[in-house]
This record gives structure tokens, C-alpha cells and sequence, in this order.
């Protein structure tokens, strides 16, 4: 998807209602930091430094078309005990979801615990019931089904197999879809898929089209067979399979499969990858998208997905970030913004990476500036070098400079191998870009005293360091335009 065509879907999607329709979770995430061995037993003991909580599952879908622009009523089970009020609360924080909860005392809310070091799940411990909901619990959903479709665009139906989409709740999300003239998309867990009926589109990926039709699904030719017998067993319009890193691949009723790639992005986590293709793709249809367009929405949501922390949502502003960098030379990919600073930051610092700062106006790149950022470089494993504006060079160094402008100073900077990110800002000083990385290392260089350096004790305070970098003699931009001054007056 090019950047005009998706300003235009964005442009389409605010307020776009969706209903959410699944099995509701609170995932909850435990960081910390393993330095030894348990004595008890050889596992890994973890220090706990920080805790996330967040919904999952269908919650988790309901934030991503939240985070999308659209608004969100999202249909679940929770229990009658504190996970179950904290998944409440959770629901009521966030902006454009409407919370349609049903209570059964009878069972636990469904939570997943993970503990995580240094990037890597060590654990995850699950706390559910997966009994089908019954009764009156059942006919609750149905009735709560039927209130929260009115007026969608779509209806999401993100089975887990907890206990919420059970055969009734089925039947009535299709006849909701068909009163509102909305579309029903069903992303599931399920060994066999026909019993969700003629639904729009299902999205499994390719273990799960493997494992409902005993095939193969490896290559493409393969996912064409699986398909062809996926749509003599179920009842769907249309089947759509993700493939992580090989893309999707599309089968509709009456024309050839299709494969689509994805391009190529780092990956970090997938946890929820699922879920935020499930609401783009959603989100999309009920904004009037056609499906070539929703699915190509849907794998830019995902790409910018599993590249954060944890089942996390994404934003229009990074679909929008993300486009422009795809078309980027990799030297302008490097340029950055303080928000997508932050972003890499906490990936970075997820993996156990060491992050360096350092700043300065950088106006005709020499020598001794190379040598001052290979030397900052060797100190850390990912270097940002936060850059003057050129309003911001011309207070400090006076009127004629900056010689080069912020572009040009920027895409020289990114070219280095020793600099992995470059952000610009306007403030005299780089305290706020300082205090938003929190680095592991600020580097100035030796002709400032530790005392001098901004943000140094801030960085102390949180338990990094500062490190003076040596200068290179013989080499500054103020020396070169005064050779070139005078070559020019000569």
C-alpha cells in the first residue's frame, strides 16, 4: 500500500464502528533481569523490575481498532473476581471501546501471565476456563451480541476457544452482520472451521489451515490445495492465510489464490500479531474498503505490530511512519522523530542493548567528528545522536551558520556506520530528547568537564554513566570555514 492510498483508507476510518466479539483476556507481563541460578533447582531466577497489564484476546483486538480510529464495542466473558474487575477497568481506560461485559461467576477470567528477561518469555502461566458457556450465561452474550452490532460496520469474531462463541452466539453474530449489512470476519483457534457457516472471511494462519485440513501448507502450492479443500469443507465466502514472514495468501469463491508478500521487518515479539491483523483487516472492511485494500492495511498494521513489546497497538501516525520509511534510503530510515526515538529505544533496551546519547550541530562533518562518534559507538551497542535545528545552531553559533541545513547535517550523520538513529529538536539544549531515551551512556566530548554536560545527572541518577570522548586536534567546523573564507577571499 502506497502512502496516498493509505491517507485515503485513514481518512475513512474514524469513527468507524466495529463490534469485537470473543474471548476477553488480561495479559500481564513481569520484566526483570536474570543474573543467576536458582540453588533449589536449575532455573533461571528472576529479579522483577517492572510489571505490565493489559486486555488480550478480543480485548486486545478491540484496543488495536481503537488505536486505528475506530470505535469499538467489545463483547466478552469475565469472571466474578479481581481479574475479572480489573479487566473492567482496563476496558474503561480505553478511549473509543465500549465495554458489553458478561459476568458468570461460575468461571475465572482468563489471564496470562508471562515473565520476561532480556527479550525472551522464560514463562507463561495461564489461568482459565475453557467450558463453553451455558443457560442463562449464554444467552446473555447472544442478547449483548445483538445490541452491540447495531450500526456496525463489521463484526470481529476472535475465538480463543474459552467458552464465548459457542454455536448460538454464532448464529446470531451472522444475523446481526446481515441486519446491519455488515461484514463477519472470523479469526479462530478451532480444529474445523465449518461451523461458523457463511461468513465473510476466515483468517487462520498456515499451521491452523494445516492442522482443520490434514494437509500441508509449507509452500505455495501447497497452501493452494489446503485452501481448495478448506472451501469444500466450510461455508466462508472467502479465506485469507498469514504466513509471517511469507505473507498471506487469499482464496475466494470462484477465482484463483492469490499470494501476497510482506515485506521483510525486524521482528521482536509476535504476541498479538493476530489480533491487530484481525482489526485492521476489519476496521478497513467496515470503513468500505475493498478486501485487496484491507488486506494490504492489515500486513502494514502487523509489520509495525511485531516489532514492539508485548501485545501492543499501533497507531496511524506509525502505518503513516512505516510507509514512508519502506520507501527510504537506509540512511534516511535513521532519521527519527522523539516518539519513534522512544519506540526503538524500549525495543533496544528489551533485547538487553546498551543505548548511548550524544548531540551536537555536526555543520560540516570532518575528521575528528567520525573519530568522536566511532569512539562513542565502542561504548554501547546502539548510538543516537540527538542534532540541532538550524534555528537552534544559529542561537548558538550566530548568524551565517548553520553552512549545511538540518536535511543535509541529518542524512550525512545517518550515513555513519557508528550512528544508528538521528533526532532532530529545536530546544537549546537535548535535555527533554535525554530525559525521553534515558540512555545507558551520555558521550560528550573531553573539551567539556562531566560537570558541564547536560543531562549527566540525570543519567547518573538513574544508574548510567558519562564517558568524555577524545578530540581528534587539528579538526573543527569553526577551522574549516575560516579555510574556507579565506581560500575564497585569496
Amino acid at each position: 500500500m502506497d502512502l496516498s492510498a493509505l491517507q485515503h483508507l485513514l481518512g475513512l476510518v474514524p469513527g468507524r464502528r466495529v463490534a469485537c466479539v470473543g474471548d476477553l483476556m488480561v495479559d500481564r507481563f513481569v520484566y526483570g533481569d536474570v543474573s543467576r541460578v536458582s540453588p533449589e533447582a536449575p532455573i533461571p531466577v528472576l529479579a522483577r523490575t517492572r510489571e505490565l497489564v493489559m486486555l488480550g484476546g478480543a480485548g486486545n483486538v478491540a484496543r488495536n481498532v481503537a488505536a486505528l480510529g475506530g470505535s469499538v464495542c467489545l463483547v466478552g466473558l469475565v469472571g466474578g473476581d479481581a481479574d475479572g474487575h480489573e479487566a473492567s477497568r482496563l476496558v474503561g481506560e480505553e478511549g473509543h471501546v465500549e465495554g458489553y461485559l458478561v459476568t458468570d461467576a461460575d468461571r475465572p477470567t482468563t489471564l496470562k501471565t508471562r515473565f520476561v528477561s532480556g527479550g525472551q518469555q522464560l514463562l507463561r502461566v495461564d489461568l482459565e476456563a475453557s467450558r463453553a458457556a451455558t443457560g442463562e450465561v449464554e444467552q446473555r452474550l447472544v442478547r449483548t451480541l445483538r445490541d452491540a452490532a447495531q450500526g456496525a460496520g463489521a463484526i470481529l469474531l476472535s475465538d480463543y476457544g474459552k467458552g464465548v462463541v459457542t454455536d448460538a452466539v454464532i448464529a446470531a453474530a451472522r444475523e446481526a452482520a446481515q441486519a446491519a449489512g455488515a461484514k463477519l470476519v472470523v479469526d479462530s483457534k478451532a480444529r474445523s472451521f465449518a461451523r461458523y457457516g457463511a461468513v465473510d472471511l476466515i483468517k487462520p494462519n498456515a499451521a491452523e489451515l494445516a492442522h482443520a485440513t490434514d494437509l500441508p501448507t509449507g509452500t505455495d502450492a501447497e497452501i493452494e490445495v489446503a485452501l481448495a479443500r478448506a472451501l469444500e469443507l466450510w461455508e466462508a465466502r472467502a479465506i485469507l492465510v498469514t504466513r509471517a514472514a511469507k505473507g498471506v495468501s487469499l482464496a475466494v469463491r470462484g477465482e484463483p489464490v492469490r499470494h501476497v508478500p510482506t515485506a521483510p521487518r525486524e521482528v521482536f515479539d509476535v504476541s498479538g500479531a493476530g489480533d491487530t491483523t484481525l482489526a485492521a483487516l476489519g476496521l478497513a472492511l467496515a470503513a468500505g474498503a475493498p478486501l485487496n485494500d484491507a488486506i494490504a492495511f492489515a500486513q502494514l498494521a502487523s509489520g509495525v505490530a511485531v516489532g514492539k513489546v508485548g501485545t501492543a497497538t499501533v497507531s496511524p501516525e506509525e502505518l503513516v511512519e512505516a510507509t514512508i520509511s519502506a520507501h527510504m534510503a537506509p540512511a534516511e530510515a535513521k532519521i527519527a522523530t522523539p516518539q519513534r526515538m522512544a519506540d526503538e529505544v524500549a525495543r533496544w533496551r528489551a533485547k538487553g542493548l546498551r543505548v548511548g546519547f550524544t548531540n551536537g550541530c555536526f555543520d560540516i562533518l570532518h575528521k575528528g567528528h567520525v573519530a568522536y562518534l566511532a569512539q562513542a559507538r565502542a561504548w554501547c551497542d546502539r548510538l543516537i545522536v540527538g542534532l540541532n535545528s538550524d534555528d537552534s545552531v544559529r542561537a548558538l553559533k550566530g548568524e551565517g551558520r548553520p553552512v549545511n541545513d538540518l536535511e543535509s547535517r541529518a542524512l550525512v550523520l545517518a550515513g555513519l556506520g557508528s550512528v544508528d538513529l538521528v533526532v532532530p529538536f529545536e530546544d537549546d539544549t537535548p535535555l527533554k530528547l535525554i530525559e525521553a531515551a534515558r540512555p545507558d551512556v551520555l558521550v560528550k566530548g573531553a573539551d567539556y568537564a562531566e560537570s558541564e554536560v547536560v543531562g549527566a545527572d540525570l543519567v547518573k541518577a538513574w544508574g548510567g554513566e558519562v564517558r568524555l570522548a577524545q578530540i581528534v586536534d587539528g579538526y573543527s567546523t569553526t577551522a574549516a570555514i575560516a579555510r574556507m573564507t579565506q581560500k575564497a577571499k585569496a
